[in-house]
């Protein structure tokens, strides 16, 4: 989400969960998820976070579903699916209750819902509020709090009291939710899923009460996404096990390598069945249930854009590299020069790949005052430099000639993902679009082009937007793929939090 205060954040800190929709003798909690389309803003988390829509930080949805054998496995929450966007589901809070619908968020792990105290944040006035005087459970504590998401930000003050989803718990009252992403959101609050290491205010995430009190059997929770917007239920969370019908075949594991997020390593990425390069020697990767679409390093993004034909934005700095530099780059991959130091030794960056050396050595006044222009310039030439080696790497390793691997590079100058989020793509070219591929514990997980491109309304006036958008984390930290709602649609996800690891399944 944007950047902006919040209404009074009521950050729960779970104490005593109850059962959602389910009693907690079943060791099952369903939750119903309702689903909102997709406007063209991502998710909370969305990579640029440009203002809402699709958010996650991310959108949960959810209708219950009423499957015996999945009721007797765990709690469950039906989601709402709005637009494929966002997907939420309902939560009491005091007594007696006080509904609001969230956003059931694996990317934070803070509980927070506008506040009866926000009075300057237009946002407040479009959702439900929590009166805390009209509740016996209440306590006071009264911490301030802020939280600031991809696309947008919220700030106010720690409060306890009980949860439907379970008991006592700390939550924040959000008291200022500036900007327009929360006034336009389909939910009200948010409700965190990560690990405790990211909680703000060291809080008890919802999650860990509800495997603390024993409400749940097993210490593990499933998503579900209705990716047909309007068509029956949006979605469901289990929590305490796995609905089977949720699924087909079997789940793929891999373990979480840094928590905080549910975090995993991932393996290549293929665009039509051909290799990227990028991620050949792996990338780590981000299940995010808070993100409406999928996040990745420009190299890659780039290259889809490239054949699914979609939006861009022309980059000076890229075609420079390539008509100055790009042969040396050519002859020194070929010399089997190691590609990390290809932009150093042509004197675009430094070794640590993050200034380009010309910002360094003596410094006049005239340099200070334009430094920081100069600097971003360096930067951008050595990013450019870098995200380079990684495409002309790429086809030389498929064989092509020199002179149509610098002029394919070219093209890909001119389709750098835009800067204000995602892409338009043709509808009618959808048909033609390749399949996009990951590697995720040795499996091939493909989604199909009517999986990755979200599209609003029929005919003439129908538009078409990529599902991906682009972010570069740096090492140690990336390259990072943010998964979001558009690949969890595809895959039911499971998080075993018992034994640390995220699991995949074909969706159901």
């Amino acid at each position: 989400m944007g950047t902006g205060r919040v209404a009074v954040l009521l950050f729960l800190t779970t104490a005593l969960l109850q059962a959602l929709l389910a009693p907690p003798a079943e060791g099952l909690v369903r939750i119903p998820l309702k689903k909102r389309p997709a406007d063209g803003n991502g998710g909370l988390h969305d990579a640029r976070r440009r203002g809402f829509l699709g958010s996650s930080n991310n959108d949960v949805a959810a209708a219950a579903l009423n499957k015996a054998e999945a009721e007797e496995e765990g709690d469950i929450v039906a989601l709402k699916n709005y637009l494929n966007a966002q997907y939420y589901g309902e939560i009491g809070i005091g007594t007696p209750q006080q509904r609001f619908t969230v956003i059931f968020d694996t990317g934070s792990s803070n509980l927070w819902v506008p506040s009866s105290k926000c009075y300057l944040s237009m946002a407040c006035y479009f959702h439900e509020r929590y009166k805390a005087s009209q509740s016996n459970s209440y306590k006071k504590n009264g911490k301030p709090a802020s939280i600031r998401y991809g696309t947008g930000a919220i700030s106010g003050y720690f409060s306890l009291d009980s949860v439907k989803i379970g008991d006592v718990v700390d939550f924040i009252e959000a008291t200022r939710e500036p900007g327009i992403t929360f006034m336009v959101a389909k939910f009200d609050g948010i409700l965190g899923l990560g690990f405790k290491e990211i909680s703000v205010g060291a809080a008890v995430p919802v999650w860990y009460n509800m495997v603390k009190q024993g409400l749940v059997d097993d210490p593990v929770f499933s998503f579900w996404f209705n990716r047909h917007a309007g068509e029956g239920q949006g979605g469901e969370i289990v929590f305490g096990g796995i609905d089977p019908n949720h699924y087909n075949g079997n789940h793929t594991y891999v373990p979480v390598t840094r928590k905080g997020y549910w975090q995993f390593d991932m393996g290549d990425v293929l665009i039509g069945g051909k290799s990227t390069g990028f991620c050949a020697s792996g990338c780590a990767a981000i299940a995010d249930s808070g993100t409406s679409l999928l996040t990745g390093p420009t190299a890659i993004i780039t290259q889809i854009n490239e054949k699914i034909g979609a939006a861009g934005v022309v980059s000076q700095e890229c075609k420079a590299v390539v008509s100055q530099y790009g042969q040396r780059v050519i002859d020194q991959l070929l010399a089997e020069t190691q590609p990390s130091k290809i932009c150093s030794s042509v004197g675009l960056c430094t070794f640590d790949g993050a200034h380009g050396v010309s910002s360094a050595g003596i410094r006049s006044v005239v340099d200070d005052e334009a430094g920081e222009s100069n600097g971003l310039f360096n930067e951008a030439m050595c990013n450019a430099c870098e995200t380079a080696v990684v495409w002309i790497q790429n086809q030389l390793a498929q064989n092509q000639t020199q002179d149509l691997v610098l002029q394919y590079i070219n093209q890909l100058c001119e389709r750098l993902p835009s800067p204000m989020g995602q892409s338009s793509v043709d509808c009618n070219r959808v048909a033609s679009m390749p399949d996009i591929a990951f590697t995720i514990g040795g499996r091939k997980f493909t989604l199909k082009p009517e999986q990755y491109i979200l599209k609003e309304g029929e005919g003439p006036a129908a538009q078409c937007i990529s599902g991906f958008t682009a972010m570069d984390i740096p090492p140690p930290r990336g390259p990072l793929w943010i998964l979001g709602d558009i690949f969890m649609g595809a895959y039911h996800t499971v998080f075993d939090y018992g034994n640390l690891k995220v699991g995949f399944a074909e969706a159901a």
